[in-house]
């Protein structure tokens, strides 16, 4: 039939082409022996495929020799472009699709004329999530148990990705595809993003032929640290810049580009948003839209979402609300303060997801306006694990105060209301907003046995092969199911070997087959999911599950060896796992236990360690830092952007910042030395009016110390020295500033930053980039270089 069917097809325009293909591939489904994949003779089960050596040619005369034809290697015929949209920190009872308060257009659209997938499932935590997409394997598998900020030392934690398991844009690329990525990448080690390496999982030698984005997990939306391959690049400022547009710009001129030069070739395009992570920055245009709809706060919101989402189908009629924990508080139990602030927070996160959506319409209309829609496979994820709840109770106007143990009260963030989402904040939200937005469910993000942890609403669009549209998917489904669905629709192999290393197999399912058929039996039939402690078996309908804690709580709930407090639910028949049924039948949650510490075992589940906070600290999790045990650096101009994770710990310890500069004019030397972290929370050393200063940014709080007299012509040693004085995290400190030889000026810190300064906003050698860590400029020039000299700066710690 199919061979009927492509002698057919010779015949015809390309889109007729690409349906009648899709038409075939529903009917009878690809395999690996289809006729299909084999384009000539080649074997891409081994890529890359070697090139042939044509025979040698006898001839000396060119006018008389026979030049051979030549046979580029590419994708199969007719294979789709791809686009994987992937948003960040936003649940199932968010998007509009999926019944939610957040209008999302683009969303709309494309489930309008796709598929819906409402029990699509991520890994309850960004980084894991991102690989296991990426790569097809379950996340400890590719060694990320958890994100690289709290990686440790034991195998399937160490946020490594083995070479065995070749990414999904390598396999493309090899076969024939332009690729590139966009946006946040969140799948390196710190320590591997400096100049030393190693650079094997960057995003350009992960299969990417182009990447704009940033590698850590988060950014400052309006003040980003971004890289252009691995080169670090300095934004274009303007009032109206957002880092989320400025990433769909790079992906829209690409696309163009690489259409514009090879229209035949097929792309692939990784779009993966910043939003909604925090912080939650959007524009008050966008805020003002949402104004007054959460009002009625998050326990209505729950109700009403679950409502819409009956009405829709998404849920089935009967399901309930499951029950949140006892430490989510009722929302007619706050105060009138409390009321107008985390509706504003609200406002801001919906606002939030809606921009995101937006921009990534941008790209979809696009691929639309050069023909492209119809033959390109779109996956929208509309997140990377439920709602996040790590603004905790209250939510954060600076959610740098969650990373570092610090509450905030009502009081201080009434102030920041009227700039709530703005530059000056960086923010989050109270954790009942997370729960609304993962309604019908009860918990969040981290939370891995619960499905407001791990299940997303998905659409998948893709007319030349999906005969039908606005139809909703409940097959059982995974983000490790992502990468083979798009090999077999591209109809490429799974590769044995990559790169002359065999591999090890993609463990996911193709969902080719419940594209055409709503009924289809799923083949997805069991999952483990674990996220630093909370874990949970699903095996053919039923899910077992024991939470060790809750993001927001500060208490465990029970030790990872407690073997008590497991449930049982029986999720065909109840949606939103409100009833547990462990007491009704204990041998089959007996069973699934049993069943969980076999797949535990078989991907390198083992030990279960529950610690999150504490493990920022690479000497307290256990994770091998680039520094070593060395107790000094030495930094030169040109250094930027060094990861906090790659550089000497100055946190919980006394610490000497040491800069050789030259003043070679007294009157117009000014700007930065060295800064660390930035508005939100870091330090710099700096020289302002002729006159040397240092100033610590306690989470947004400044202390300031500057030497009395100028600095001397010529060369000069300025030297910042702190005495810590406590023994545990965040204690106080003395900071004094030596200049000109002689003690200028003293300061006493009541508390420090314990844990982190910040996630993406490194350090700095003559100039501070991305937010300024004085919260202003020191010069009329962005990043106010040093307009003296630095010959070095050195760091001892004690």
């Amino acid at each position: 039939m199919l061979g009927n069917i492509s002698s057919v097809i010779a015949r015809v325009d390309r889109r007729f082409v690409c349906f009648l293909q899709g038409f075939a591939i529903a009917l009878i489904g690809m395999h690996a022996d289809s006729p299909l994949y084999a384009q000539g003779t080649y074997d891409r089960t081994r890529i890359p495929v070697a090139d042939v050596r044509p025979e040698t040619n006898r001839e000396i005369d060119p006018s008389k020799a026979t030049m051979p034809k030549q046979k580029p290697f590419g994708a199969p015929a007719n294979a789709p472009n791809v686009v994987i949209i992937l948003l960040d920190d936003l649940g199932f009872g968010g998007p509009s699709a999926f019944g939610g308060p957040i209008r999302m257009p683009t969303l709309d659209r494309l489930a309008k004329n796709g598929l819906r997938y409402t029990r699509f499932h991520t890994c309850a935590l960004c980084a894991p999530t991102r690989v296991a997409l990426k790569q097809g394997r379950n996340h400890h598998v590719v060694n990320m148990g958890s994100i690289p900020e709290i990686a440790t030392g034991f195998p399937g934690n160490t946020s490594r990705v083995p070479n065995d398991t070749a990414p999904l844009a390598e396999i493309l690329r090899l076969n024939g595809y332009n690729t590139a990525a966009f946006g946040k990448w969140h799948a390196t080690l710190g320590r591997e993003t400096t100049a030393s390496g190693s650079q094997d999982r960057w995003p350009t030698r992960q299969g990417f032929e182009k990447f704009y984005g940033f590698i850590g997990a988060e950014e400052n939306n309006f003040e980003p640290s971004l890289h252009d391959g691995v080169t670090n690049i300095d934004v274009q400022q303007s009032e109206d810049y957002h880092v989320i547009a400025d990433m769909t710009r790079e992906s829209i001129e690409w696309m163009h580009q690489q259409h514009s030069m090879t229209p035949e070739k097929p792309f692939f395009i990784y779009y993966a948003s910043p939003g909604v992570h925090a912080p939650h920055h959007v524009t008050g245009d966008w805020i003002e839209k949402y104004r007054g709809e959460f009002d009625q706060g998050w326990d209505a919101a729950r109700q009403a979402t679950l409502e819409r989402q009956i009405q829709m189908g998404i849920v089935p009629k009967g399901t309930r609300l499951a029950k949140p924990a006892d430490s989510i508080v009722a929302w007619d139990s706050l105060s009138d303060d409390q009321k107008t602030v985390y509706a504003r927070q609200a406002e801001a996160f919906a606002a939030f997801a809606e921009y995101t959506d937006f921009q990534a319409g941008r790209l979809i209309q696009a691929i639309d306006d050069i023909g492209e829609l119809d033959n390109t496979l779109v996956v929208y994820i509309t997140g990377d694990n439920g709602t996040s709840s790590e603004g905790n109770q209250t939510g954060n106007w600076n959610w740098g105060h969650m990373l570092n143990g610090v509450p905030e009260t009502t009081e201080e963030q009434m102030k920041y209301l009227d700039k709530w989402g703005g530059p000056e904040t960086y923010p989050h939200m109270s954790v009942g907003w997370a729960v609304a937005f993962d309604s019908p469910f009860a918990h969040t993000k981290q939370v891995a046995g619960d499905f407001g942890g791990t299940r997303n609403g998905t659409v998948i669009h893709w007319p030349a092969a999906i005969r039908s549209n606005n139809e909703i998917r409940t097959q059982f489904s995974h983000v490790i199911d992502v990468a083979p669905t798009i090999l077999e629709a591209a109809q490429i192999p799974e590769p044995e070997y990559v790169n002359g290393i065999k591999q090890f197999p993609m463990q996911g399912q193709s969902l080719l087959y419940s594209f055409n058929d709503a009924d289809a039996k799923e083949k997805h039939s069991k999952q483990y999911f674990e996220i630093v402690g909370n874990r949970g078996m699903y095996s053919d309908g039923w899910m077992a599950r024991v939470t060790v804690k809750y993001p927001w709580e500060t208490k465990r709930r029970r030790q990872v060896t407690d073997d008590q407090g497991w449930e049982l639910f029986n999720t065909l028949q109840d949606f939103s796992m409100a009833n547990n049924l462990a007491d009704k039948y204990p041998e089959r949650l007996a069973q699934l236990k049993k069943q969980f510490a076999t797949e535990a075992l078989s991907n390198g589940v083992f030990p279960l360690d529950d610690r999150l906070l504490e493990r920022l600290l690479p000497e307290v999790a256990g994770r091998p830092t680039l520094m070593g045990a060395r107790k000094s650096i030495t930094l030169y101009p040109g250094a930027i952007n060094v990861n906090e994770n790659a550089l000497i710990n100055v946190k919980n310890r006394s610490s000497k910042v040491t800069a050789e500069i030259e003043i070679v004019n007294p009157g117009n030397t000014e700007g930065v030395i060295m800064a660390q972290g930035g508005r939100f929370g870091g330090w710099v050393l700096f020289v302002e009016d002729g006159h040397a200063g240092y100033a610590y940014n306690n989470l947004g709080e400044l202390t300031i110390i500057k030497s009395p007299k100028p600095l001397k012509p010529g060369p000069q040693s300025v030297i910042v020295e702190i005495q810590y004085e406590g023994e545990g995290a965040g204690d106080g400190a003395v900071i004094s500033l030596n200049a000109d030889g002689q003690p200028t000026a003293i300061a006493k810190l009541e508390s420090s930053v314990a844990s982190r300064f910040s996630i993406d906003e490194g350090a700095d050698v003559g100039r501070d980039r991305g937010s300024p860590v004085l919260t202003r400029q020191i010069t009329d020039v962005r990043q106010s270089p040093f307009s003296g000299e630095i010959k070095h700066v050195t760091i001892e710690v004690d």
